[in-house]
This record gives structure tokens, sequence and C-alpha cells, in this order.
């Protein structure tokens, strides 16, 4: 019994015989390797097309900006089963990986979708950018939505990170109607929150991404690629160094037992 969807049977990524590997058309040991960056490859097989040097420019500079931020819930996760079970580096990774979610992580991809609306709605309207997102940001707080891709608990008044993408997006003439939005978005959420919100990393990545045409529903990627190359370094870190046990006696220490 079939279950769900079925397509063509095809894949257009990748293929394999005795003597070679093809991927997206190039051959991986003749063309691929010694001759694209892993940021290349990884966009050459997303696309199904070479990227632009913008895209390969932007999205190495978000990895980058998104790999490392300490001990962060996921890097705890991962140190914590790596120390449960040492002999399971994959799945301290996958726990690492599993903890991405609308909070952390994935909120880039809401923020993208939010974007992706306004700059529609501005288009469609000819309203003025500004207009649509003062609109868009009485919406959610009308309704007791936190805004994506706007707060941050660390940084304040402003996510360096944030920052330096925009300004690299404005730089290299990239900023488009989304970054537009996302800084129309900035302009006015203090006043509707009544406090400062600054514009964060997972506010910026999606907007000059959606800029680049690249593809929604693969931005999540984005933040797990990245945060898998960091915690592979805590990980190795925890084999040699092992904190993992001391935070699960912090949790322990600092949480009380109520009786409920």
């Amino acid at each position: 019994m079939r279950i769900g969807r079925q397509g063509e049977g095809r894949t257009a990524i990748s293929t394999a015989d005795a003597a070679s590997i093809t991927v997206r058309g190039r051959d991986l040991c003749g063309e691929l390797m010694g001759g694209r960056s892993f940021t290349e490859f990884f966009l050459l097989a997303l696309l199904g097309r070479e990227p632009t040097d913008d895209q390969r420019f932007f999205v190495d500079a978000m990895l980058i900006a998104i790999a490392e931020h300490g001990l962060t819930p996921s890097v705890q996760a991962a140190r914590m089963t790596l120390a449960a079970g040492p002999e399971a580096f994959q799945g301290a990774v996958a726990a690492s990986v599993l903890g991405c979610g609308s909070v952390i992580l994935g909120s880039s991809e809401i923020a993208g979708a939010l974007l992706t609306e306004g700059v529609a709605e501005a288009r469609s309207s000819g309203e003025p950018i500004a207009a649509v997102a003062r609109r868009l940001a009485e919406r959610e707080h009308g309704a007791g939505r936190p805004l994506p891709g706007f707060g941050h608990p660390l940084h304040k008044p402003v996510d360096p990170r944030a920052e330096r993408l925009i300004a690299l997006a404005e730089e290299r003439g990239v900023a488009g109607a989304h970054t537009a939005l996302a800084l129309a978005l900035r302009d006015c959420v203090a006043d509707i929150w009544g406090k400062p919100l600054p514009l964060n990393v997972s506010g910026a990545i999606p907007a000059i991404l959606l800029d680049l045409d690249f593809p929604p529903g693969a931005m999540k990627g984005i933040p797990i690629l990245a945060r898998v190359a960091g915690t592979i370094a805590h990980l190795h870190e925890e084999s040699a160094r092992p904190i993992g046990f001391r935070l699960a006696h912090a949790a322990a220490r600092d949480i009380d037992y109520d009786g409920g």
C-alpha cells in the first residue's frame, strides 16, 4: 500500500558507479574535490547550479555568524549526551540538531515567512515598505506573538552579527526589498512594543538570503548546518575536557523540588 504523495522516482542530485561519483552533473573527484569550497559544493547540491559570488559569500558569512555562540542549550544537550554515551558521537550531534525549533535556530525560517508575506503585500498594493512593516508589527503585537527575527536576551541594544551582515549586504549592493522590510521593522518595533527590540541574526539571515533568491524551504538548513560544525568542536573538546556532567549537576543544584 502506497502512502503519501508519490514522486516520479527520480533524483537530480547525485549518482555513483564503480568508477565515479557525479553530483549535479559534475564529477566529484575530477572537478569538485580541490575545485570548490564546501560552501560552493553545498549550494551547488542545493540549488542545482553554480552559486553566484554573492550567494557563496553570504552563506559563508552566515555559517560563520551562527556556528558558535557558547554553551547554548543545543550544545549543552550534545555535551551531556556524549558524557552519557561516549561511543555515540553521532547521537550527541543529533541531540544538538533536534533542539532546532521556533525559539532557537529555527526562527530564521519563521522570520523569512513574515518577510516574504510583507514584500508580497507591498508589491501587490504599491504601499511603501514602511507602512507594510508597521501593519505587520502591529498585527503580531496585537495577537500577542513575538516578532520573529527581533529581540535577544544577550545582545542589546544591537545584535552585532545582524548589523555586520546588513552592512555587508549594503556594501555589496545585494540588499533588496526583504532587507528593506527588515530594516523598516527595526525602525518601528520599539514604538509598538514599548521597548527596544534589536534586529537579531535570525532576522538578518532570511532578509538577505531572500534577496539573493535562496529557496525559502531550505532556510532552516543554514543554522542547522552551521551548528553541526560548532557542535563537533564542542564534542571534541568534551572528550578531552569533559563538562557534560558538570552541566547536569548545575541543573540539579539550581532547580528546586516543590513536590508537585
